[in-house]
C-alpha cells in the first residue's frame, strides 16, 4: 500500500476569492477524485482547525495499490485540473509518499 499525504498553505486571497473560500474549494475538488480516478483506494481532505503558525492550512491524505497507481492518478486529466487551481491559489506545497505493509 502506498500512502500519498500532501499539506497546502493558500495565499491570503487569489483567484477574486479569500483563503476561506478557496480552502473549502480546494477541499471539494480534490474529494472528488477519488470518483474519477479508479487507481485512488482511499481519499481523505482536512481542512486545519489548528492555530499554530507552522500549520498548513488543508491536507490530502489518499492510498495506492502502489507507486504505479500514483503515477496514473498524478497524470489524470482530473487531477491535472485540480493542480492547476492548485498553482493559482497555493504558496506551498508538502508531500510524503511512503509504503505499508497494508495494515
Amino acid at each position: 500500500m502506498l500512502k500519498h499525504i500532501v499539506m497546502f498553505r493558500l495565499k491570503e486571497f487569489a483567484e477574486g476569492c479569500s483563503k476561506a473560500e478557496n480552502t473549502a474549494k480546494l477541499k471539494t475538488l480534490l474529494g472528488f477524485l477519488k470518483d474519477k480516478i479508479s487507481e485512488v483506494r482511499y481519499l481523505e481532505v482536512g481542512i486545519n482547525q489548528g492555530r499554530s503558525e507552522s500549520a498548513s492550512d488543508i491536507v490530502l491524505y489518499s492510498e495506492f495499490e502502489g507507486m504505479q497507481g500514483l503515477e496514473v492518478y498524478r497524470k489524470h486529466p482530473e487531477h491535472a485540473k485540480v493542480v492547476d487551481f492548485i498553482g493559482k491559489v497555493c504558496t506551498e506545497r508538502r508531500v510524503v509518499d511512503y509504503e505499508t505493509s497494508g495494515d
